[in-house]
């Protein structure tokens, strides 16, 4: 359906809202480790429409390979979501390596954001 609205000549397409409260979001993509790589998880995001980014195991692959024609085919796989993905992992593993936000010492939640901005700007200093 497409709105336009009252105040603005915005054009906007999506649904009607289905009610009072905040709008329900689903993501486009689960970006996991090797070891989320089940048939379990893949079905129940298969279900509910999204798409698993997520590597196969080797023992996966070989025991898929060794099945021959009934194992199937192997899932699908996004290379460059994936490359993303071990960016924002590696900028994560950076940042744990200060003591203080790796165990979330700090009481309040403004001076452990404060300590992330910090480690944060030292970490793109020091690029």
């Amino acid at each position: 359906m497409i709105r336009r609205s009252r105040d603005t000549t915005a054009t906007t397409v999506g649904e009607e809202p289905a009610g009072p409260g905040r709008p329900r979001t689903r993501p486009v993509a689960v970006l996991a480790d090797r070891a989320y790589s089940s048939r379990a998880i893949r079905a129940h995001l298969r279900h509910r429409g999204i798409q698993a980014v997520i590597l196969q195991p080797s023992d996966q692959i070989g025991h898929r390979l060794r099945r021959g024609r009934r194992g199937g085919r192997p899932p699908s796989f996004d290379r460059e979501a994936c490359k993303r993905r071990n960016a924002v992992e590696r900028c994560i593993n950076r940042l744990k390596q200060w003591r203080g936000l790796a165990t979330r010492t700090d009481k309040l939640a403004i001076t452990y954001q404060a300590a992330l901005h910090f480690a944060g700007i030292l970490i793109w200093i020091r690029r």
